[in-house]
């Protein structure tokens, strides 16, 4: 393994050599890391991830239980994989046809949230701080900030980086509720005004104080 080991692994994780684990990252029961993966730094990997020879995953992602990263995916740094939400690799698979030099590239890019249960079908790109919602099934390209909904999904409107539904003026203006961050829709693409896409968050927006439903609640019909 390279070094050095400053990640934390329950010991009944299974960690095959060589691969790269960043400092800070935590495996939990079960979760199984292949020989040849990279995972970056300050990750989180749930019970029963398994995560493949080929597969890459930037730092700070987040996989929630029973989900499996298969060669060809890639995910970028924020990332946020819900439990068991399935990723694939081969578009028309058969057990007695042999794929394995065929697999399909996944990019799933900074930030984007993939809900439970959703299924990514291979060789797309979700784009960044997209949301797919739970259950949806996603079979082409996903924009920057859209959210998926349904199967098979369509996009339903956009979310902002704090996962919040962005309603844009005749302008092409929107306000995140939560965070007060500003946003731009022109042409079909939206983009942060205030804080860029590949920017960290600011400190001060970076932790939650109120539950969605509660905050949702607290808000003028």
């Amino acid at each position: 393994m390279s070094a050095p080991a400053a990640f934390t692994a329950h010991p009944t994780a299974v960690i095959d050599e060589p691969c790269f684990i960043g400092e800070g990252t935590r495996l939990w029961h079960f979760a199984h890391v292949c020989a040849g993966a990279r995972i970056g730094a300050h990750c989180s990997l749930a019970q029963n991830v398994y995560v493949a020879p080929t597969a890459v995953l930037g730092d700070r992602v987040k996989v929630q239980n029973n989900v499996a990263i298969y060669d060809g995916v890639t995910l970028e740094e924020d990332v946020f994989l819900g439990p068991s939400c399935v990723l694939t690799n081969v578009s028309n698979p058969r057990s007695q046809v042999a794929r394995r030099a065929l697999y399909e590239k996944t990019l799933v890019r900074r930030g984007a949230t993939i809900g439970a249960n959703a299924t990514i079908v291979c060789g797309i790109t979700i784009g960044r701080y997209a949301f797919i919602a739970a259950g949806a099934v996603v079979t082409r390209d996903v924009p920057d900030y859209a959210l998926m909904m349904g199967t098979p999904a369509r996009q339903r409107g956009w979310m902002s980086r704090h996962g919040h539904a962005l309603h844009f003026t005749a302008q092409g203006e929107a306000l995140c509720p939560e965070s007060k961050l500003r946003y731009r829709l022109a042409e079909g693409v939206v983009r942060g005004v205030d804080v860029a896409e590949d920017a960290p968050l600011p400190a001060t927006l970076a932790v939650g104080a109120v539950a969605y439903r509660q905050f949702k609640q607290s808000q003028p019909s």
